[in-house]
């Protein structure tokens, strides 16, 4: 249950990790599972639908391992928080114990597969309290904080390393989930989705997003990412000369261009070109060279991540 680099993480540096592609289109788009409200953490109630999770992360590692990569393990827990598992029937304890059970799927394929080489960090994932696409109901800062305080409390007692806020699309819900880390004591990843003109949801610019969130949390999150948009919404409002855009060290596009009203509309899955992005990728690390954690968003599988990596050689 010991955090192994939750204290010294190693994607600080400057090598290049890889993170898996989009977990929950994959499986009920391409794998045909069954995932009301899009919660992949309800797999972890059976061996079977357990298997089912550990499978999709093989070949991620294989990519990595290959590459000689490191790897962020990101838990399938982005629906579990207690709005979405109530709807699920799920208990106070028992939502406690899928995001365990999460952990624990990482750190077995940690035991099992990682090398000197490749790294690998497991990081419990966090998701907006609504819906990621519209933050008409977001909550304020200190409802942000008690409602997501449970699961940041429930990684910081497991093995996680740290805890990553995924599709954010409101500045105060990613204080109140930054507040809530600080008081756990574990390190956070703030990672924002952006619309195709580069701004929030909300309409907040990154720049404001987050010199805001640092501001008001004393620069809180160890960085921050980018998920659930394409490179060409949101490539034009990073600024190479800014000191925010350097705190931007990971992407998790997506592979379609589409808006998310788009794809929230859509009944086929949409994979854009995986040797495309991938060129995407290189491009924006030939003029961003801190962005070096490199995954895949809605759509993308691990044809994608394979040409991520293969473009984005040095």
């Amino acid at each position: 249950m010991t955090a192994k680099y939750r204290h010294n993480l190693p994607q600080l540096g400057d090598r290049i990790f890889l993170l898996d592609g989009g977990l929950e289109t994959t499986l009920i788009f391409q794998e045909g599972v069954d995932l009301p409200l899009f919660a992949a953490f309800d797999l972890l109630s059976s061996a079977e639908g357990e298997q089912r999770l550990e499978d999709y992360f093989r070949p991620y590692i294989d990519i990595a391992r290959q590459s000689r990569r490191g790897l962020i393990l990101e838990t399938p827990t982005w629906r579990a928080s207690k709005v979405w598992a109530d709807q699920l029937g799920y208990s106070a304890e028992e939502l406690a114990e899928a995001n365990r059970r999460a952990v624990a799927l990482a750190e077995r394929i940690r035991e099992r597969h990682e090398t000197a080489d490749t790294p690998m960090v497991i990081s419990g994932c966090i998701g907006p309290k609504g819906d990621g696409y519209d933050p008409s109901e977001a909550p304020s800062i200190d409802e942000a904080r008690a409602y997501h305080q449970a699961q940041v409390d429930t990684f910081s007692d497991s093995a996680a390393d740290l805890v990553a806020a995924l599709t954010m699309n409101t500045v105060d819900e990613a204080i109140g989930i930054a507040q809530a880390a600080q008081s756990a004591g574990i390190p956070l990843v703030i990672s924002f989705t952006t619309e195709t003109d580069g701004r929030l949801p909300s309409g907040v610019t990154l720049a404001e997003a987050i010199r805001t969130v640092d501001e008001v949390t004393g620069g809180a999150p160890a960085y921050y990412m980018i998920n659930c948009a394409h490179p060409e919404h949101f490539q034009q409002a990073l600024d190479p000369g800014e000191d925010w855009t350097r705190r931007i060290r990971g992407l998790r596009a997506n592979a379609s261009r589409k808006s998310h009203e788009e794809l929230d509309g859509s009944t086929e899955l949409d994979e854009g070109n995986p040797a495309e992005l991938g060129q995407l990728y290189a491009s924006l690390r030939e003029r961003f060279g801190h962005l070096t954690l490199l995954g895949g968003c809605c759509g993308t599988d691990d044809r994608h991540i394979r040409a991520i990596d293969a473009c984005c050689r040095h």
